[in-house]
């Protein structure tokens, strides 16, 4: 019995999850079809760019759900160094959960296709961005100033990106933790910075 979702939906899930999982060569139309239970003809019909333009449609869902995730952990309002601490324990325990499986929705294939589909790349790029500009708004509501807080949501991003490739690669989530503690010490520190008052400037003469 078919799924009462949208035939469209469907198909995007699934391109989601085993792009996700088995990367974007990796991952043939039919077993796209299969996944989704969906006849062939439709995935042309939803997408006449192929697979492409599925990718291209995969990478932006993806990170839509990365992003509202990312407002989810870090809230208007709430304590961005306990909200850093919370989103690197919840990245470990989903790694752990998964099996180490499921991981960022985006980097798999983003690394794929940098150098080979400018349409997929400025799509990984719009996600990213997406998620760099929330964690920057949170870092300069909580006082950072915006040039530090731009540096901090980067490196935040940087640390939960190469955690998840070396915990993948080695399925050990302490690269995971490892991370979450410099980054979690590097928003504390940043917060601190931003609450001492600034030193008045020397007058000339």
């Amino acid at each position: 019995m078919k799924s009462a979702t949208p035939t469209r939906e469907r198909i995007l899930e699934s391109s989601e999850e085993l792009f996700r999982r088995r990367g974007y060569a990796g991952t043939g139309l039919k077993a796209i079809l299969a996944a989704s239970d969906a006849p062939y003809g439709s995935l042309y019909h939803f997408f006449p760019g192929g697979k492409e333009e599925l990718g291209v449609a995969a990478l932006r869902a993806g990170g839509m759900t990365y992003r509202e995730l990312v407002e989810a952990v870090y809230e208007p309002g709430a304590d961005v160094v306990t909200a850093t601490e919370n989103f690197f324990a919840g990245a470990a325990a989903v790694l752990e959960a998964t099996e180490f499986a499921d991981a960022c929705p985006i980097a798999t294939v983003a690394l794929e296709i940098a150098d080979t589909s400018e349409p997929m790349r400025n799509a990984a790029a719009e996600a990213f961005e997406s998620w760099l500009a929330v964690l920057t708004e949170r870092f300069v509501s909580s006082g950072i100033d915006e040039r530090r807080a731009r540096e901090v949501a980067i490196e935040l991003f940087c640390a939960i990106e190469g955690a998840f490739l070396l915990s993948r690669t080695t399925r050990n989530i302490d690269a995971v933790h490892v991370a979450g503690r410099a980054a979690t010490t590097s928003v504390r520190r940043a917060v601190e910075e931003s609450a001492r008052p600034s030193k008045p400037r020397p007058r000339a003469g």
